[in-house]
């Protein structure tokens, strides 16, 4: 036999046992898939949210408010859920904001008010309180930087006519009448709008008990009112002490409007 044909059966039998070797091996049985790791079940609540953003002073209307799932876990006890108000869009539909909502934002029924026909600055107001109008300008108004819901101090600056007779010079004074207000509006403006941070206005609304609105309405006639602007810090001081500075601002006040000084007295 030729060298050829042996080397062609060589090669012919060496890729025989080749692909008997890979037949063999493709009866091998496929591994068996792995199971995916079970899904831990989140239990869920519908509950009424914001669609957009309510600014405050919005009349809320049905399209504005929606159902979404929320987790049950993060369903604060104060959420209006489904299963308990089913019709609870029907139900706020005319309400008025007290306070701004953002898209998304769980929808609590202690931050809305039903209006039953009243203006929305009339539905803002809590039980008791008055909101009194006074003019300001930017001099008397701390340069413009006053914005709705901040808390300011009444000061009241005149002429202090028994201190002129007996001196027979010309004298101011002032003293502080309202204490720790809150700012409802600045002319119309009754929130932030727009990133604005000043608001410039002629008029400011401020939320006052009855006793303090005749205070308010006296100083008025008595010289001129400036707003003094107060920081967050001490905007949350305790309403006792802002009613014993209104107290004592009264007492000045009726002794003015009667033309008693604390020098008459003494005499």
């Amino acid at each position: 036999m030729k060298p050829a044909r042996i080397v062609v059966l060589v090669v012919a039998i060496g890729a025989g046992g080749i692909a008997a070797y890979l037949a063999s091996g493709s009866n091998e049985p496929a591994p068996t898939p792995v199971a995916p790791a079970p899904v831990a079940q989140i239990d869920t609540v519908e509950i009424l949210v914001a669609k957009g953003d309510i600014g405050m002073g919005q009349v809320v209307a049905a399209q504005d408010i929606q159902w979404q799932i929320w987790p049950t876990a993060g369903a604060g006890p104060n959420f209006l859920r489904r299963s308990d108000r089913p019709d609870a869009i029907q139900q706020l539909s005319g309400a008025i904001a007290r306070t701004p909502f953002v898209a998304g934002e769980p929808i609590r029924e202690a931050k809305l008010i039903k209006a039953n026909g009243s203006g929305f600055l009339a539905a803002m107001l809590p039980s008791g309180m008055r909101a009194v109008s006074t003019e300001i300008s930017p001099e008397t108004a701390s340069g413009g930087f006053i914005l709705p819901n901040d808390h300011v101090d009444v000061i009241l600056s005149r002429r202090d006519r028994e201190a002129e007779r007996r001196t027979g010079v010309e004298t101011h004074t002032s003293e502080t009448v309202l204490t720790n207000v809150r700012v409802l509006a600045i002319d119309q403006a009754i929130e932030e709008k727009n990133g604005q941070k000043v608001v410039v206005g002629k008029v400011a609304t401020i939320e006052l008990t009855p006793r303090q609105t005749e205070m308010l309405a006296l100083s008025r006639q008595l010289g001129v009112l400036s707003l003094a602007l107060r920081s967050l810090v001490d905007s949350n001081a305790s309403s006792a002490d802002a009613s014993g500075t209104d107290n004592a601002a009264a007492r000045s006040l009726n002794m003015v409007r009667f033309g008693i000084t604390s020098t008459t007295m003494a005499k």
